[in-house]
């Protein structure tokens, strides 16, 4: 494992010498121990987990093969000329469409050059976020901002041009409105002439915008087509080079109908495949392999999360399920791990008698071989017709405390030292996520259009993921679709919570928890009203569905805690429209905070200040109070990790007033960021997990916990906060040092007396931008040392960008 001890070492009082001109503005800490100001929450070490950037599948969830349903489309055909990222393209001679997703690409091989004229026609569909054209392209990847460019692209609902430029994220320089039919076709017109962008509209003669990166142009590059949660069209699209120009007819070749997380597998040409959408198992389609009786093997292969690889280990069993029908297969069906190449198999087993009807069919494939990068291959070597859907593939020797979840990355989360679990975010938003739809047989939970990915599935769901809090020993926290009905709450409760006498008890029972859940939080919505700005009538809604759902659950279990989820805007009056009409029935209003920068704590301090100075206001008997479902941002850095020991010192302030404070993501797999939420705490791949930063940071300040809040301040520009133990024997600094240069402190300690002279000091600390990795997984990690500091008034000398803890006893 990546985690190590850190040595404790005894040094004299001369701790760190600097020459005086490295020095920053030095620092006075005062601190009483003396004045306990308020209890700390225990709860306070969180973390935010949902399946984006595949934290779930693909991550914490066991299922090794990543398009389990067969619900993914067949890959895009290959447009000559052009390379797409992400998205399923659809040609067709001088038009081409795609669907909606996050930030799909279609980018040109051939460079134009600096100077070019691009127009292009476009008409937008149901969804509608936004679509037009990407300029000096360069290192274009799959995820939505993982490319270098300009974006000149059209907002429907905003009624704007947008314009802002990409660097592996998203930085926006400036929008035009625009009054045009956004519902017809728009043509769109660009003049490149070196970074300076002219754009005409509909054949205007006069450009609507004159567009340029006053800060720090990008070198010129391709150019493409981009759209970001739009299903939209584009025809005519032509580009001008030295007075030549050429409208893009869009040829392809023609691809196997394999669904797109699949690969083909065909020796010998010795059959097709077809993808059947009338008679699928589950779901809307199930893959066809046919073989027409030459000699030779056809089949198909998955390699787990986009294609990165199975990992497999010696002497362990692969064991899972298929859902097969066939047509003769005199042969049976043949299952393999094999080389990503397939020229070496790692394990065979063959399975006969495949019935005309869908069954289920076990199999158990035993590891001859370790390999990070295996492939699960499903392949036909005699004449017949195979129907395949729902596939599984697991280990039990590589699971956590017998749950299908992975072992290595359970244990990296309770070593983080986490002691509360929310499951929630945008993925609630999701029209078909429903928690009927998530309970049962895995092959019979149904698929849906999710929001981080389109062809989501069940096979993780809030029950599964109170299971894991239940095993690893944390508390939890979930979100729920406002959208449900009053009665599927009710039997939600019932089913989580409900003695198995009870009808949905008796359920949760049969599917293998007899005992019910201790159930507590549970969130109405996720960052409700978020996404049009602030807008009354969705506030109101919002409230209506809370009320409604709130009073069905609280019927069945009064003691139930719910959260509120409305976007919180504190210059709104929107506000106190929410807070009126939920207070007494929401105990929590979620505040979602930004964590990128070193010294974030101040904002957050600031922000629980307003929202609590507002709540008393509007109520001076309120009890509701707030919960930090989530810390953002796009950073697993340094950086990161000293906005979060900043945040958890803000939050010390403010006593039982905060719930908990869960940093987001708790996860991330290597290289498959695919949204931009760049910003995992525990990162993994196929055979390998380490901690990031910000991991180290939640790790130093769980470890160290304790419950009283006591008074410190703090001169110049760190961040500290003082605790102390109920028998007041052990008192701890927490003090977050987010400048570039070492920051020489005197800490006074008041009515801490006969303590002992020696301390023990952890400490993390970098360059900002510094984060560990899968070759140096602990590059950035704390350091424990023990010192002697015998006196009351300590100077001590703060490291650059550091997390420093400061443990007392007496």
């Amino acid at each position: 494992m990546f985690f190590k001890n850190s040595a404790a070492r005894l040094f004299l009082p001369a701790l760190l010498v600097f020459p005086l001109f490295t020095l920053a503005q030095s620092a006075q800490i005062t601190v009483d121990a003396g004045k306990v100001l308020n209890k700390i929450p225990t709860k306070l070490y969180g973390a935010c987990i949902e399946d984006v950037n595949h934290e779930i599948y693909g991550g914490l969830y066991d299922q090794r093969i990543f398009g389990e349903s067969f619900e993914e489309p067949a890959a895009a055909p290959v447009i000559n000329g052009w390379k797409n990222y992400d998205g399923y393209w659809q040609p067709n001679k001088n038009v081409i469409k795609v669907n909606a997703g996050e930030g799909f690409k279609l980018i040109k091989q051939q460079l134009p050059g600096n100077i070019y004229t691009a127009e292009v026609s476009i008409k937008f569909g149901k969804r509608n976020d936004n679509a037009g054209i990407i300029l000096n392209v360069n290192n274009p990847h799959n995820g939505a901002d993982s490319f270098t460019g300009y974006e000149i692209s059209l907002d429907p609902n905003k009624k704007v041009l947008v314009f802002g430029k990409h660097k592996d994220n998203w930085t926006p320089i400036s929008e035009t409105k625009l009054a045009i039919d956004f519902k017809s076709w728009i043509k769109l017109k660009v003049e490149n002439n070196n970074g300076v962008f002219k754009v005409y509209l509909n054949d205007d003669k006069q450009a609507v915008a004159v567009l340029t990166d006053g800060k720090s142009p990008l070198s010129p590059g391709s150019f493409g087509l981009r759209t970001y949660n739009a299903d939209v069209e584009f025809k005519d699209l032509t580009i001008t080079h030295n007075d030549k120009s050429s409208t893009e007819n869009f040829y392809t070749k023609p691809t196997p109908q394999v669904s797109g997380a699949w690969d083909a597998v065909n020796f010998n040409g010795v059959g097709s495949y077809s993808i059947d959408t009338t008679n699928a198992y589950n779901g809307r389609q199930s893959q066809v392999i046919i073989h027409n009786g030459g000699k030779g093997s056809i089949g198909i292969a998955n390699g787990g999360l986009n294609r990165w690889g199975i990992a497999i280990r010696n002497g362990n069993s692969y064991s899972g399920t298929l859902l097969m029908k066939g047509e003769v297969l005199s042969g049976g069906v043949t299952l393999s791990l094999q080389s990503t190449d397939g020229k070496q198999v790692y394990t065979t087993q063959v399975i006969k008698h495949i019935t005309r009807d869908w069954a289920s069919y076990p199999f158990n494939l035993k590891a001859s071989q370790t390999y990070p990068k295996a492939r699960f291959v499903i392949s036909v070597n005699s004449k017949g017709k195979l129907w395949i859907d729902q596939a599984t593939l697991m280990c039990k020797q590589e699971q956590f405390k017998g749950l299908p979840l992975r072992s290595d990355i359970g244990t990296a989360m309770q070593r983080e030292g986490l002691n509360f679990l929310r499951y929630g975010g945008t993925m609630v938003n999701a029209t078909g996520y429903r928690f009927k739809k998530m309970i049962g047989p895995r092959a019979k939970r149904p698929p849906y259009t999710g929001h981080w990915y389109p062809y989501s599935t069940n096979g993780f769901g809030i029950e599964d993921f109170l299971q894991f809090c239940e095993a690893a020993g944390f508390e939890a926290a979930f979100a729920i679709n406002i959208e449900e009905t009053p009665q599927d709450v009710t039997d939600m409760i019932e089913y989580l919570k409900g003695d198995a006498a009870t009808t949905w008890g008796k359920m949760r029972a049969a599917n293998g928890h007899p005992a019910p859940y201790k159930v507590k939080y549970i969130e109405i919505g996720n960052e409700e009203v978020i996404f049009n700005g602030d807008v009354k009538s969705e506030y109101e809604h919002y409230t209506e569905r809370f009320n409604l759902l709130q009073g069905a659950m609280h019927a069945k279990d009064p003691s139930l805690k719910f959260v509120c989820s409305a976007w919180w805007r504190p210059e709104s009056p929107n506000m106190e429209l929410v807070f009126k009409a939920v207070d007494g029935k929401a105990d929590y209003w979620d505040l979602h905070t930004d964590a990128d920068n070193p010294d974030a704590g101040f904002k957050v301090d600031s922000s629980l200040t307003r929202m609590q100075a507002l709540f008393t206001s509007w109520n001076p008997n309120t009890q509701m109070k707030c919960t930090i479902f989530e810390e953002n941002g796009g950073r697993h850095d340094v950086s990161r990790a000293l906005g979060h020991a900043s945040t958890l010192n803000a939050v010390r302030r403010h006593g039982d007033f905060v719930l908990t404070s869960c940093a987001a993501n708790a996860l991330q797999a290597l290289g498959q960021n695919d949204n931009g939420w760049d910003q995992g705490q525990v990162f993994f791949t196929p055979d390998k997990v380490w901690g990031m930063p910000p991991f180290y940071s939640q790790q130093m300040a769980s470890a160290n916990h304790l419950p009283l809040n006591i008074a410190a301040t703090a001169k110049g520009k760190i961040d500290v906060s003082a605790t102390l133990s109920e028998d007041g024997k052990q008192l701890i600094l927490h003090i977050v040092n987010p400048t570039e240069q070492p920051v020489p402190a005197k800490i006074d300690l008041h009515n801490f007396e006969k303590r002992n002279a020696q301390v023990t000091i952890t400490q993390l600390a970098g360059k900002l931008k510094d984060v560990d990795t899968v070759a140096k997984p602990a590059a950035i990690i704390p350091k424990t040392t023990k010192v002697l500091l015998p006196d009351n008034a300590i100077n001590y000398t703060l490291p650059a960008t550091s997390y420093t803890i400061i443990r007392l006893n007496r």
